[in-house]
């Protein structure tokens, strides 16, 4: 399995297509990870759209995107579901954060996290405003997610460096 970027190191850029719910509209367009520079961003890998454990990881994340609004970041949910699936997901749960769609995994494999068998791993990056990877968590099994608080308290570290 391949280890991913390391700590401290320029985090991989990529550009993915995805969209963001806005009142009522799905805004659809591409990321590009250097285009988010002089802010942290969060990548959220998870497995699939309206599945239970990553249902309850987006939700706890949109319902505090004030916090990261806070700490100067943007948070990307990234997983191997085209843009249409997003858009359902993203309605039916009212998600605040752009969901990509990597349905090659390229991504996920340059991060380290596409796995055989289950597609993609529940992961989470959080890239300086310098576009430098300050901190990760990848899960083996991916039941448990890590928390807004997690990443809140890391994401101030970044920012008051």
């Amino acid at each position: 399995m391949a280890s991913g970027p390391q700590l401290n190191t320029e985090a991989p850029d990529f550009t993915l297509p995805g969209g963001v719910l806005s009142d009522e509209t799905f805004d659809r367009s591409d990321y590009r990870l250097s285009a988010a520079r002089g802010r942290s961003v969060v990548l959220a890998f998870y497995p699939g759209d309206n599945t239970s454990v990553c249902t309850k990881q987006l939700c706890s994340y949109s319902s505090g995107m004030e916090a990261f609004e806070g700490l100067d970041a943007d948070v990307w949910g990234i997983s191997p579901q085209g843009v249409d699936s997003h858009e359902s997901f993203a309605r039916a749960f009212g998600l605040r954060m752009p969901l990509l769609a990597d349905e090659g995994r390229e991504i996920a494999k340059a991060y380290g996290v596409s796995a055989p068998g289950i597609g993609v791993r529940r992961a989470v990056f959080l890239i300086g405003p310098d576009g430098v990877l300050r901190w990760k968590h990848v899960a083996l099994l991916g039941a448990t997610f890590q928390s807004l608080d997690t990443l809140t308290n890391h994401l101030s570290g970044i920012k008051g460096a």
